[in-house]
């Protein structure tokens, strides 16, 4: 698989931009990961650390499925890898866990998350709120979050991608 990128254009309008680098860093995210095996993928940075390339897909998964499906659109849609007993579960893998089965699943939440927030304008607020707060939010102000979100585990992956198999760049 060949995963393109592309920077959102020097003129797009607010909401094109925003989509446009919400895409641009699920897409980098990806692009650490292609090419590598499961074994590789789980690979964990440096002890006692347990964070993994698999795991930040399967964390990112969840990320979009509490912001887009949980908060912007308040369906009650469960956790996919924590729980109440392991609230970092998505980053405990076992041999079981699998490429296929995370990047599936993070495509399918992402997939989800497009249609979501097409109903709604950037200054709409959410119909449900976060674990955190009680508070809505505007989806201009998930999106910025999103890409925050992302810019910060692309930046945990380009290390781990190093660490794997020395591959470096953008």
């Amino acid at each position: 698989m060949t995963i393109e990128r592309r920077e959102p254009a020097t003129d797009a309008g607010e909401r094109a931009m925003l989509e446009g680098w919400l895409d641009y860093h699920r897409a980098t995210l990806a692009v650490k990961c292609e090419g590598l095996d499961d074994a590789q993928l789980r690979t964990a940075s440096v002890p006692p650390s347990e964070l993994s390339l698999l795991g930040l897909v399967r964390h990112m998964a969840e990320v979009e499925r509490s912001w887009f499906r949980r908060v912007l659109a308040n369906d009650d849609a469960g956790p996919l890898y924590y729980s109440d007993e392991d609230p970092d579960g998505e980053f405990h893998l076992g041999e079981a866990d699998t490429w296929e089965e995370a990047y599936t699943t993070w495509q399918g939440e992402i997939a989800v998350a497009r249609r979501n927030a097409a109903r709604f304008g950037l200054d709409d607020l959410s119909e449900g709120r976060s674990r955190f707060t009680d508070k809505p939010f505007n989806l201009r102000w998930i999106y910025t979050h999103m890409v925050e979100e992302y810019a910060r585990h692309n930046g945990h992956a380009d290390l781990l991608r190093e660490r794997v198999d020395g591959a470096t760049g953008d």
